[in-house]
């Protein structure tokens, strides 16, 4: 393996198995691990438990630079009301750059570190060892969140999972500040009809081929 720093970049729309595939890299090569979309629910959250507006650029911006990428708990960030609040606030530049940097430097952490998000190759870490864009279809991933709500114990309905789904494709893909969609050097992972045992071993085998150049 390179000695210098290993950065993994994998992009993607919801429900489409970056974050799982992240995870599985980071463990395989001993890297750390960053779900930046955390980061944007982290700042949310710091502004609903003090109170805090969530219509105050300059003060959420201030928040994120402070804010502690350590140990961010993916089950309470997972909230509903946390996921409205970080919607309402990912929307504004200066918080944008603010996590923006934050994970640049969370990135830098020896040996290297996987980053899963919407903008990491484009964006985040563009000179990146090697980038996924991971995708599926809207129909599949509503239906994986579908079940994971209802394994969960939780009740839903597909269809307004689905819904919920192409808005939020809509708004990522067409704002105008890092709009999500693949690097120009990104590998293409659809896991439409691939499971992640599959996705984990085409990565794997990119992933040790950039190692060896």
């Amino acid at each position: 393996m390179k000695d210098t720093q290993i950065i993994i970049a994998i992009d993607g729309p919801a429900a489409a198995g970056k974050g799982t595939l992240s995870r599985r890299l980071a463990s395989r090569y001993g890297l750390h691990h960053l779900d930046t979309g955390l980061t944007y629910r982290a700042t949310a959250k710091a502004l609903l438990d003090r109170g805090l507006p969530l219509d105050n650029e300059e003060l959420a911006a201030d928040v994120a630079r402070n804010l502690d990428l350590s140990g961010l708990d993916r089950t309470v960030l997972a909230v509903h009301a946390v996921g409205e609040a970080a919607s309402r606030i990912a929307v504004m530049p200066k918080v944008r750059r603010a996590l923006v940097e934050a994970q640049r430097d969370f990135s830098q952490t020896p040996p290297g570190a996987v980053l899963d998000g919407r903008d990491i190759g484009t964006v985040v870490c563009p000179d990146a060892l090697i980038k996924f864009y991971v995708t599926a279809s809207p129909e599949v991933r509503a239906q994986r969140r579908y079940d994971e709500i209802l394994g969960q114990g939780g009740s839903a309905e597909l269809s307004g999972i689905l819904a919920d789904l192409k808005i939020r494709d809509a708004r990522d893909s067409e704002r105008a500040d890092s709009p999500l969609k693949p690097a120009p050097d990104a590998h293409l992972l659809d896991t439409s009809e691939m499971g992640i045992e599959a996705a984990f071993e085409a990565a794997r085998v990119l992933v040790d081929a950039a190692l060896q150049t």
